[in-house]
């Protein structure tokens, strides 16, 4: 049956343009239900649950299905409806096609009435269809909403109808499911007798008004890790010179969540503020003593340099809420019996959140999931519930999944769609599989890799030609081969974005068939690649280049270290090690050219765990060897980035998938330049180039690790780069590399960047075909935004990967005495370096219950002055490293000062009588 709606509507040119929608209605969709008698074999798709769980509830005692309304599905999805516990729900409902079920909206009905309706037709349709089907088998269809005038028309009806609290209240064998309640609005929770603490948001209609009219900007507010009172907002859009704005104080943070859209406005210019240097952590009991709040807020504000004061600004409304469900740790309240407590985020750029719960005994030391539901005026903290437990705090398998869920990193299990796409086994190169592509089987290609590593990417060869000049080839794994545009394979790649590398766990991007098998560029087995073949002269001046689609096997996988070792040994003149000097050689010539074209080499400290075999828990802690065959590898996977950039922006000048890294503004480099100065050493930051020079230059005979240093710092001050479209952005510039254009191929397994790159590249080439999704800029756009943010999240999870394994390192390891240089001064703190872990820690001058410090603070040298001892940046100092175990919430590597000696703040060298006091709670649940 079809149903037509016909109207008007005016064109942004004046005129008059006819519009008609049309409806198809079938009646031969069946109900979903198994067994039904009345709808037979009409099932299509997913139906549901063939035997309801009996929840046992004292207002519906029989099985019933659920059919709860939007706002209700949106509210408790995360927290309550959850499958296989103690209901089903009903979440296919009768499709809008279905001709007993469909709704028209009525004239002078609003479109939520008339979904409303719609909803109450579908609930009493099931009522009135499951009783056809036999006295033993008959089901009843529950309809669930907290809309009172919606739940007293479907009554009127006659559907058994309750709200979300009603039935979960009557679930007398779960009493534990009215903690997952959300709260339904913020004024129905706020603290009795509560003072007005925040100012009242704007409504959104004023918010666009004003930010329209330009009295208020609209931006991104990014919570601070190390001062839980101060915040910045990104400001979207043009306005160049209040890009960036600072918020401090709790009133000007106006109940923003980290990420969240708001729109601010811009305070007078007497009183913008500076940065604060101050670290502050959240560490109060009472949720509601603002007094002590105001107090540490006069601490923020101290007497700066004017050139120093940046935009400021106060939060006057929410435009969008980006709240997640966290996860993290129950307070439990000192007040006994009660049920409000505060949890307190793993995150801390999140506020503690007031939840209740009749669970807090059996939660207290475990990791659990929290849903904020709303932030009232006259609450220090928002409101929220109790979600999920996810087990004990330090369990290793518990803070894994803590940390993956923290960072928004996808890793469930791959679904059967997902895995339908894969090629069946055993796998062969086919007739069909060579066409447009070189057989290069006979070359002697080999891949370097670090030890262990099974998902390889990359293969290269060096071999003399007839001519003189040397054929050099990049070979990477053809992934684009097995992963065609949009299936499930390609889509559920696409979402994950990128592998997740952990200290003992890999979070693969495509599934371990592919990763680990297929695509991996393993020795002595045939493999699909695509190349990137120069002919270079020995002065690694490129004559030729050309890509081709490839077959390929390489004849050894070695590691970096068995690299080098045959690149260093006399004895051994084989194929292979002939082509790794060769490489090596190469290598090092494009390394010395990059340098001096501006290219920056900078520094970071890596560490590798070594892990016991049987606990798995790291028994050593050690910064990365790095070798000349990193950098040989490093340089032609630089050299094949560039040149597949060029090639595919050549072909696709407004498609093109490239990279970026912008030049930092000036301020970035100021602490730089500063801690350089203090050392009496200039560096200067107007070019790339003369970055690198001033970095290259700036060298102490009496302190060789400076140079190091100053790399390190240097790393801190550049921006990230970041993925985008050709057609999206006029510059291109990599301005790490000192390259006019960069993009990524060398990674498909684990970059899906990489992988449209391949398929650009292979249109370009005639070796494959295009697709619409390929030539759309504004769908590359969208999707370069996503994996620039799954970029980042594995970035974040790698290093909370790294910091968790240190902790129990040093669990194991007890208290330790390192040297250590300062990396950076605050004005309670100095946050110091410790070469030998590549380990960085705060130590903190000022401490509760404890005499405070003379403390004198400059930004301009910098340094802190304590007592009658000042201390610059990269000075050398002697710390003490222990696990301390005080907050479970934040276990922390904490460090102490040991030398230079200052009365009342170092403590001695020998600290084997210290005692780092340990709750009881973590004696009761946490020893082993």
């Amino acid at each position: 049956m079809l149903k037509s709606k016909t109207f008007l509507k005016k064109t942004r040119a004046g005129g008059v343009m006819k519009i008609v929608r049309e409806h198809y209605l079938r009646d031969d969709i069946g109900c979903g239900a198994p067994g039904c008698a009345a709808c037979g074999s009409a099932h299509e798709g997913p139906v549901l649950e063939p035997q309801p769980l009996d929840p046992a509830s004292s207002l519906c005692p029989q099985p019933h299905y659920l059919l709860p309304d939007t706002n209700v599905l949106l509210h408790q999805i995360v927290s309550v409806w959850r499958p296989g516990t103690w209901a089903s729900v009903a979440s296919s409902l009768r499709p809008p096609g279905s001709l007993e079920t469909y709704v028209e909206q009525k004239q002078g009905e609003n479109s939520n009435d008339r979904n409303d309706r719609a909803i109450r037709v579908a609930a009493k349709w099931y009522n009135e269809h499951l009783k056809k089907m036999s006295a033993e088998n008959q089901l009843q269809v529950i309809f669930i909403t907290n809309d009172k005038k919606n739940k007293e028309k479907a009554v009127e009806e006659g559907i058994p109808a309750f709200t979300c609290e009603e039935y979960v209240k009557s679930l007398t064998a779960n009493p534990e499911l009215i903690d997952r309640l959300a709260c339904l609005s913020e004024e129905g929770n706020e603290i009795e007798s509560g003072k007005i603490i925040f100012l009242e948001h704007l409504p959104l209609s004023k918010l666009q008004q004003g930010i329209k009219s330009g009295t208020y900007l609209q931006g991104t507010f990014r919570a601070s890790r190390e001062n839980y009172l101060e915040a910045t907002v990104w400001v979207h859009g043009d306005a160049e010179e209040n890009k960036e704005i600072i918020l401090q104080g709790l009133k000007n943070l106006n109940r923003a969540i980290h990420e969240d859209i708001v729109a601010v406005e811009l305070l007078p210019k007497n009183q913008w503020v500076a940065p604060s240097s101050v670290v502050l952590h959240d560490e109060g009991q009472n949720e509601d003593d603002v007094e002590k709040e105001e107090e540490r807020e006069r601490i923020l504000k101290t007497v700066v340099n004017e050139k120093m004061l940046k935009p400021t600004g106060r939060v006057v409304g929410i435009i969008k809420r980006n709240w997640r469900p966290y996860c993290g740790m129950l307070s439990k309240s000192d007040i006994k019996e009660s049920r409000r407590h505060l949890f307190t985020p793993a995150d801390k750029r999140i506020p503690r959140i007031r939840i209740e719960t009749r669970q807090a005994s059996t939660l207290e030391g475990q990791r659990i999931i929290v849903a904020i539901d709303g932030w009232p005026r006259n609450s220090r903290y928002p409101n929220g519930h109790f979600v999920k437990n996810l087990g004990e705090v330090g369990d290793k398998e518990t803070e894994t999944e803590v940390l993956l869920l923290e960072h928004d990193v996808p890793h469930q299990p791959f679904s059967q769609a997902v895995l339908s796409f894969l090629p069946k086994m055993p796998w062969s190169i086919t007739e069909k599989d060579m066409k447009n592509r070189e057989d290069l089987r006979h070359l002697c290609v080999c891949s370097v890799d670090p030890p262990g590593c099974t998902d390889i990417d990359d293969a290269l060869h060096c071999r003399e030609l007839e001519n003189g000049n040397l054929e050099v080839g990049v070979h990477i794994a053809d992934v684009s081969h097995f992963i065609r545009p949009g299936n499930a394979l390609d889509q559920e790649s696409a979402r994950r974005g990128t592998t997740v590398y952990l200290c003992e766990k890999r979070i693969d991007m495509v599934p371990e068939l592919l990763s680990s098998n297929l695509c991996s560029l393993r020795c002595n087995v045939d493999r699909l690649a695509f190349s990137c073949i120069w002919e270079m002269n020995h002065n690694a001046e490129i004559l030729k280049t050309r890509f081709t689609k490839s077959a390929i096997n390489s004849k050894a996988s070695l590691t970096y270290a068995e690299a080098q070792m045959r690149i260093d040994s006399a004895s051994m003149n084989d194929d292979i090690t002939v082509s790794l000097r060769g490489l090596n050689k190469l290598a090092k010539i494009l390394k010395k050219r990059r340098i001096e074209k501006g290219a920056l080499t900078l520094s970071s400290p890596e560490v590798r765990f070594h892990m016991d075999s049987e606990t798995h828990d790291p028994i050593d802690l050690q910064t990365k060897e790095l070798r000349e065959t990193n950098s040989m590898v490093e340089e032609f996977m630089l050299l094949a980035n560039i040149s597949v950039a060029k090639k595919i922006h050549e072909e696709f000048s407004e498609h093109a998938l490239l990279r970026k890294h912008p030049a930092p503004p000036p301020s970035n480099y100021e602490i730089l330049v500063k801690a350089a100065k203090s050392k009496n050493l200039e560096i200067k930051t107007d070019t790339a180039k003369s970055l690198a020079d001033s970095l290259d230059r700036a060298d102490c005979p009496t302190f060789p690790y400076l140079n190091t240093l100053l790399r390190i710092l240097a790393t801190r001050c550049m921006m990230q780069a970041v993925y985008f479209c050709s057609g999206m952005d006029n510059d291109f510039h990599h301005y790490g590399l000192a390259s006019p254009i960069y993009t990524h191929f060398t990674s498909p397994i684990r970059r899906y960047a990489d992988i449209i790159v391949h398929r650009l590249l292979a249109v370009a080439i005639g070796a494959d075909c295009t697709y619409p999704e390929l030539t759309d800029k504004h769908k590359l756009a969208d999707l370069c935004k996503n994996l620039n943010f799954r970029h980042k999240m594995a970035q974040y999870a790698q290093r909370a990967s790294v910091a968790f394994h240190t902790q129990l390192f040093f669990k194991s390891k007890g208290i330790v005495s390192e040297e250590a240089y300062i990396l950076f001064v605050r004005k309670n703190a100095i946050v110091v370096l410790i070469p030998k872990y590549g380990l960085e820690g705060t130590v903190f001058f000022e401490e509760k219950d404890k005499p405070q410090p003379r403390l004198t603070y400059d930004d301009e040298i910098p340094s802190l002055k304590i007592e009658d001892t000042v201390f610059h940046i990269f000075d050398k100092v002697k710390v003490k490293i222990m696990l301390d175990s005080t907050n479970l919430q934040h276990q922390k590597i904490r460090m102490s000062l040991v030398e230079p000696q200052i009365p009342g703040i170092s403590i001695p060298t020998d600290t084997s009588n210290m005692d780092i006091k340990e709750p009881e709670s973590k004696k009761k649940k946490l020893e082993k």
